[in-house]
């Protein structure tokens, strides 16, 4: 497996990481790890037909027996 070797890293930036390491349970490598791998592959986004129909769902369905006008209109003049 490939590794990574980041010089010059601040002292604030080190201590932040093993923080954040400590909440989180794991090691300092482990959680750069799991930041770098986050980083890059993103969670993939919800789409906004998929949540509008979650939420119709969520509050019944919708009703979606809808009538068509069918009438033809009139084209608009630019004159």
């Amino acid at each position: 497996m490939p590794s990574v070797t980041v010089r010059k890293l601040s002292d604030e930036t080190h201590r932040a990481l093993k923080i954040r390491a400590a909440r989180h349970g794991r090691s300092t490598e482990s959680e750069i790890r799991h930041i770098l791998d986050a980083a890059v592959n993103p969670a993939p986004r919800i789409k906004l037909g998929s949540l509008l129909a979650e939420i119709g769902q969520s509050v019944g369905g919708v009703d979606l027996d809808i009538t068509r006008d069918k009438t033809i209109g009139e084209p608009v003049s630019f004159e």
